[in-house]
């Protein structure tokens, strides 16, 4: 069974994401509400997978990416924000991001993504 990382300062979207990943299976999941937690959990637990917002409180998604891949750079880490400006989607995949997933999305967008990245 795969560990993943689920960071959003939005406690109702990390529910939502746990939620999907558990009716996919995947229960080892751990919950950061801003980015320093994301980074201290990456850092201790060393998740299969990362799912990130952008916008957070204390270290926001790009940057905790950029600390994220500094300690790990094979690290698979998926973008999931409501902002989808064409320039932060690149600005995210060029830093080291291996997906974009768009808010609001359907389960199985999420799925999809997620399948991709977990062996």
């Amino acid at each position: 069974m795969s560990k993943i990382l689920v960071a959003d300062d939005a406690s109702f979207m990390r529910l939502m994401i746990r939620q999907i990943l558990a009716r996919q299976g995947q229960t080892d999941i751990l919950e950061a509400e801003n980015g320093r937690v994301a980074v201290e959990f990456f850092r201790q637990h060393k998740p299969d997978l990362t799912l990130l917002d952008i916008t957070m409180p204390e270290l926001d998604g790009l940057a905790t990416l950029t600390e994220i891949l500094t300690m790990e750079p094979s690290a698979k880490v998926i973008m999931c924000s409501a902002v989808a400006q064409e320039q932060i989607v690149q600005e995210a995949l060029s830093r080291g991001a291996v997906d974009f997933v768009v808010k609001p999305f359907r389960p199985n967008e999420l799925m999809q993504a997620v399948s991709k990245y977990l062996v």
